[in-house]
């Protein structure tokens, strides 16, 4: 399996950016598709975004669509999700996860592997 590092999260008023990181070690991070997913307090893990293994191809939640941007380096072993015009409602731990799938999915059932996750606070 692949170990996952996320980085980046922090606090930040609404209407700012932030960029997260994940950065992977073990198995060649070019053969997994990578996803971002949020958790809120009382709240289920949902799915944020997702992008293939070429970075050609990717997929967002409507809630994010048109914001946040999911990118890949695959020189550096590293994803991205770059978020802009973060609200309060965008508050949660954001992880990244890796899956062997050949499609890019949206549940956490087809991520075989997690990060340990980084915190997103936007104040209002």
């Amino acid at each position: 399996q692949v170990q996952l590092v996320e980085s980046g999260g922090g606090l930040v008023q609404a209407g700012g950016s932030l960029r997260l990181s994940c950065t992977a070690s073990g198995r060649a991070f070019s053969s997994y598709v990578m996803g971002w997913f949020r958790q809120a307090p009382g709240k289920e893990r949902e799915f944020v975004a997702a992008i293939n293994r070429s970075g050609g191809n990717t997929n967002y939640a409507d809630s994010v669509k048109g914001r946040f941007t999911i990118s890949r380096d695959n020189a550096k072993d590293t994803a991205y999700l770059q978020m802009n015009s973060l609200k309060p409602e965008d508050t949660a731990n954001y992880y990244c996860a890796a899956s062997a799938s050949y499609y890019l999915p949206v549940t956490t059932g087809r991520y075989n592997s997690w990060g340990q996750g980084t915190q997103v606070t936007v104040s209002s």
